[in-house]
């Protein structure tokens, strides 16, 4: 008899995992032979074991892990992955331009998205009771957390969402009052430049400014190309007057 561990939650299954099912996805067409995937996958056990299983038992536990991903789970602060202790970004409102520009480009990119979990999530390096720090910022480690759990993948999606959504109104001269709240919003510049305008404008153009610009925090870089944007039209109004 196959035993086979079914995941009971979204905390026991992998970022890494849903990745490779995603990946997978893609190219396969057939229904039964994607299902034998996503237990293969989600339950970690091998494909030839899988097509051992009556298709019956295979729809049964495909309809179970399902429904794991149609749940909206709370915000998950903290888990251990590896041995260390990891908790989420405690001051969104306080994170640096370039933190923002990482997560808003790839917070809904699934090939990528370990980017932006990099930001949302890192190791904690002092605690007191419910009240943790986190180690600061380094792009280049999202490869360390490809095994975090899904839970607090989604839930950090979701946070993060609603967080971009406040940037959003707050900054309604900058994106629009609406859209992706990505930069070519703020600049009406072509959208092939995203956020590189936005860094542009700010280090005036010099490039060898680009690296101190995205450590500035990330409403003082806001609250700037606000006071630029409005500057700018209030200016070339004042030119076509000239002009007329």
């Amino acid at each position: 008899m196959i035993k086979v561990k079914i995941p009971t939650s979204l905390s026991e299954i992998t970022l890494r995992q849903y990745k490779h099912f995603l990946k997978i996805s893609e190219d396969v067409k057939s229904d039964n032979f994607m299902n034998a995937k996503m237990v293969e996958i989600f339950c970690s056990l091998p494909l030839a074991e899988v097509m051992k299983l009556e298709v019956n038992a295979v729809d049964e536990i495909v309809e179970m892990i399902s429904k794991l991903f149609e749940q909206k789970p709370a915000l998950i602060k903290r888990f251990e992955l590896n041995g260390t202790d990891y908790g989420f970004h405690t001051g969104l409102d306080n994170m640096s331009l370039g933190e923002y520009i990482d997560l808003d480009n790839n917070i809904g990119d699934w090939p990528n998205i370990e980017r932006a979990m990099n930001v949302l999530y890192r190791p904690v390096v002092s605690k007191l009771k419910e009240k943790y720090s986190i180690a600061e910022y380094e792009a280049g480690n999202e490869g360390k957390i490809l095994d975090m759990p899904m839970d607090a993948v989604l839930s950090s999606v979701f946070f993060f969402v609603e967080f971009r959504n406040g940037i959003i109104a707050s900054y309604d001269e900058l994106f629009g009052g609406g859209g992706n709240g990505s930069l070519d919003e703020i600049s009406q510049f072509s959208s092939k430049w995203g956020w590189y305008q936005s860094v542009y404008s700010l280090a005036d153009g010099l490039i060898t400014r680009f690296e101190s610009v995205t450590k500035l925090g990330l409403h003082e870089c806001l609250l700037m190309l606000t006071f630029k944007k409005e500057k700018t039209e209030i200016e070339n109004k004042q030119m076509k007057k000239k002009f007329k």
